[in-house]
């Protein structure tokens, strides 16, 4: 009862707060292309759901991928790309459950996969991510490789509750349980798990197909990556089977992971030991260390050079 009466008051504060503490969208920057939001059509993209197993689906649409679980205890939303695709969002929820979106998790505090956090708690969703999420959200940030500042969000968007190493949910008949993944992507990841359906989902830490963004301004590691994949191949109830929801990318399987997991070790090798041999940042670069690589994960958001100066960074710290 307490804790659902502080949902409550804080579901009350939010919607009072929101109207004198709203943010003009035009003024943050994408996460996935570095241009300002504004300059973006959304109006042609189009939100695409897979349903996974039995009631858990899988969102496509602009940013990061998301999970819906749907039964009789109301719908389970992970992530939810950017605002203006909330409606979206929402209409393609409708299409499977009569449910609201009852709790709403956050991989991490990119507006890729936060960017509707206000709307959808604006219908009463209790929004949940790791301590870090809410740090960062609450406040400026700045990243410097793209020389991008990233405005507050909204108090309406905030996290209201938030833990520091794992939190289990009792849900639609199944167990899900989110634990976070330390100083990895950025310094808030979490992977959520569904252990009884066989289905992972690993937000940034896993790009499927393509190098990882090292947030190093965010305190993200390429070691903190290389430890979450392994930590999640390693998990009791993985095999063959699994389906792995990826941050970005297609729906994968564990080979999928290993595959990924062999490029960033192998990057990892040889990014530590140009640092080692007393090369500069500039030099690593110039060197092509991940030439055999590149055409096929470089094409994305993260850029070979752009992957190769986050790792230097991030190794070298």
């Amino acid at each position: 009862m307490l804790f659902a009466r502080q949902c409550e008051e804080s579901r009350t504060l939010r919607s009072r707060d929101v109207k004198t503490m709203s943010r003009t969208l035009t003024l943050t920057l994408s996460m996935v292309t570095g241009v300002a939001l504004a300059q973006q059509d959304f109006s042609q993209v189009h939100i695409q759901r897979t349903e996974v197993v039995d009631d858990l689906y899988m969102l496509m649409g602009a940013g990061g991928n998301l999970s819906l679980s749907v039964g009789s205890d109301g719908a389970f939303l992970v992530d939810d790309q950017y605002a203006p695709l909330s409606d979206k969002i929402l209409a393609s929820i409708a299409e499977v459950t009569d449910s609201d979106v009852k709790f709403l998790i956050n991989t991490h505090f990119h507006e890729d996969h936060t960017g509707g956090n206000e709307n959808i708690g604006r219908t009463g969703a209790i929004i949940v991510a790791h301590e870090n999420v809410r740090a960062r959200m609450s406040t400026e940030q700045f990243r410097e490789i793209f020389d991008q500042r990233i405005p507050a969000s909204p108090f309406g968007a905030l996290p209201i509750v938030t833990f520091p190493d794992r939190v289990n949910f009792y849900w639609n008949d199944t167990d899900i349980v989110v634990f976070h993944v330390p100083n990895a992507h950025t310094d808030g990841d979490v992977v959520i798990t569904y252990p009884e359906k066989n289905v992972i989902q690993m937000g940034d830490v896993f790009n499927n197909g393509a190098y990882p963004f090292v947030d190093v301004s965010s305190d993200g590691s390429l070691n903190g990556i290389v430890a979450g994949v392994e930590h999640v191949l390693e998990l009791p109830f993985l095999n063959a089977q699994t389906k792995i929801i990826p941050g970005h990318g297609a729906l994968a399987s564990p080979a999928d992971l290993r595959t990924y997991l062999e490029v960033i070790r192998t990057a990892r090798d040889r990014i530590q030991s140009a640092i080692d041999r007393g090369l500069s940042e500039d030099e690593a670069v110039a060197a092509n260390l991940m030439s055999e690589y590149d055409a096929e994960w470089g094409g994305g958001f993260m850029n070979p050079e752009n992957f190769v100066r986050l790792s230097y960074q991030s190794l070298a710290q």
